[in-house]
């Protein structure tokens, strides 16, 4: 059901009316989106048991593959950590042992130790209702805890909280900029303010389409880009990427 009512929104989307390079910026957003989900499919992302294990999740991914940080988070779970109460009961240096897979590990253990007290500091340990804030209080709440950057706020807001907020990572602006949709130089928050002004606000749409971004960005749109077999080709429109990415 969901994913039908994602795709409705996405036709309604590239029929709405606009003008200029307005409507063409968005028909290319849209046809970038159901190119990928008919490559691709469904990628179920974000792969997670709760909330809690979002927030662990996007703090142990920056700088390092998924699949390290689902080491890490496997370690967590086999010591029974994956609690906020838990976590908070580690000492820092069993904390940095656990998510060592992640790399950078006594860097992401204090980020980690640094969001658990401020939990417990502003909301008595109670993530829910910390992310039932409005999504401008609470990305501006997650700002302001140590080593949380603009892509680990929204992927917080919009994976463990459900708001309609894009995230932008390198794979989004390499894509974009070898489109020619933007420059290689747009900041983070001029390119989520794009995607944000031009797609529907659905959760479901922004999760699905983020997803489908490192899908292609990690099998096709490579440092040194795999165009020929790339389900986005067509909208190169026989030109080659620009470079540089």
């Amino acid at each position: 059901m969901k994913l039908r009512a994602v795709r409705s929104g996405m036709e309604h989307a590239a029929r709405a009316p606009a003008r200029g390079p307005r409507r063409r910026r968005r028909r290319r957003l849209v046809g970038l989106y159901q190119a990928l989900r008919d490559a691709f499919g469904p990628q179920h992302w974000w792969p997670a048991r709760s909330a809690f294990e979002v927030v662990v999740g996007a703090i142990l991914t920056q700088n390092t593959a998924w699949a390290n940080v689902e080491r890490a988070i496997a370690n967590l779970r086999a010591a029974g950590a994956l609690s906020p109460q838990a976590l908070r009961d580690l000492s820092l240096p069993e904390l940095a042992r656990l998510v060592r897979p992640s790399g950078y590990f006594n860097i992401k253990a204090r980020r980690l130790r640094a969001f658990i007290e401020h939990l417990w500091r502003r909301h008595d340990g109670d993530l829910r209702r910390m992310l039932r804030q409005p999504a401008d209080r609470l990305r501006a709440e997650l700002l302001a805890i140590p080593g949380i950057g603009p892509e680990t706020a929204d992927s917080i807001l919009l994976y463990a909280a459900g708001r309609p907020v894009f995230v932008v990572d390198a794979y989004t602006r390499r894509i974009l900029a070898r489109h020619r949709l933007v420059s290689p130089r747009i900041d983070y928050e001029a390119l989520r303010a794009l995607y944000e002004a031009h797609l529907p606000h659905d959760p479901a749409l922004f999760n699905e389409y983020h997803a489908l971004l490192v899908r292609v960005g990690k099998e096709f749109c490579r440092a040194r880009p795999r165009c020929e077999a790339c389900p986005l080709r067509f909208d190169l429109r026989g030109r080659p990427p620009r470079r540089p990415p």
